[in-house]
């Protein structure tokens, strides 16, 4: 049996599919059986475990687990004091970080953060929320809501503070954004403890590496193409400034074969430039991820 082990927290809920998905994409399986909480990674070294997102930076600084995956915003509500490993920047919807927001009833009197003196707020993060007002000065009673946050003001509280990424179940429930608190994405963490462990480090160093790397390729395809060897000067000009292609010679000495990477969005305007000045064969391909 291996004793070097590294336990990892991945998170539970609306970011467990995305992260296994990141995962799969960086090169690790991660299969997760029903109601079991230890999910199965092929990597003999690593121990999975499935907890919630908002515990995990408690049970990193405890040093239960070695290192995890969760939001900045639930590092800053446990107040949890833990080494960053890096940014990962992925979530359930989109690429773009999730916004703690403080909203009211678009009816409401309440225009900014100093008129909240005295009022009554329900949010999941009452440590971040308190935290955030007392930056700007101001006294209320923030309450734990158990869910469904949208639905208590008014009749409940006078304004609530809530997770989005697109703002739409808060419109849909008659509510205005009024501040954002903070903007959040998700974080490599590690004990800090574990992290002097040159072993565990080593490791964890290298997975994130290659989660790095899948994210990279979000977004981006490859382009393959023949072009004639006198207008390999003209392709480079048309492709965004920077980019090194690959280029090798084909069995035609006047023909060149051409690779690059590139933003997907980019392909549909160079095509047809590359087509005009005499490119041939263009293949686009897609990248699982970018190895460094």
């Amino acid at each position: 049996m291996n004793s070097n082990i590294l336990k990892l927290g991945i998170p539970k809920g609306s970011l467990e599919e995305a992260t296994v998905n990141l995962f799969a994409k960086a090169g690790y399986d991660i299969k997760i059986k029903s109601r079991s909480y230890f999910p199965l990674i092929d990597d003999s070294e690593i121990e999975c475990l499935l907890i919630r997102a908002q515990e995990i930076a408690r049970y990193v600084e405890s040093g239960v687990i070695d290192a995890g995956l969760t939001g900045k915003d639930w590092i800053m509500e446990n107040r949890a004091d833990v080494e960053e490993i890096a940014p990962l920047v992925y979530s359930k919807v989109s690429a773009r970080p999730v916004r703690w927001v403080l909203a009211v009833p678009n009816d409401s009197s309440i225009q900014t953060v100093k008129d909240l003196q005295g009022k009554r707020i329900a949010t999941e993060v009452v440590n971040l929320t308190t935290d955030w007002l007392k930056g700007h000065g101001v006294t209320a009673n923030v309450e734990f809501s158990w869910g469904a946050t949208e639905v208590k003001a008014p009749k409940l509280v006078d304004a609530i503070v809530e997770v989005t990424e697109t703002g739409s179940s808060l419109k849909a429930n008659n509510l205005r954004i009024v501040d954002t608190l903070m903007e959040s994405t998700t974080r490599f963490i590690m004990n800090k403890a574990a992290s002097q462990n040159d072993w565990k480090r080593n490791k964890v160093d290298r997975l994130v590496l290659m989660l790095q790397g899948a994210m990279a390729a979000n977004g981006k395809v490859g382009l393959m193409l023949n072009a004639p060897k006198n207008k390999l000067e003209e392709i480079i000009k048309i492709f965004p400034p920077g980019k090194k292609p690959t280029v090798s010679e084909l069995s035609d000495p006047d023909w060149l074969a051409v690779n690059v990477i590139l933003e997907e969005k980019l392909v549909r305007d160079i095509v047809p430039d590359l087509k005009a000045i005499g490119v041939e064969d263009i293949v686009e391909y897609t990248i699982n991820k970018i190895v460094y």
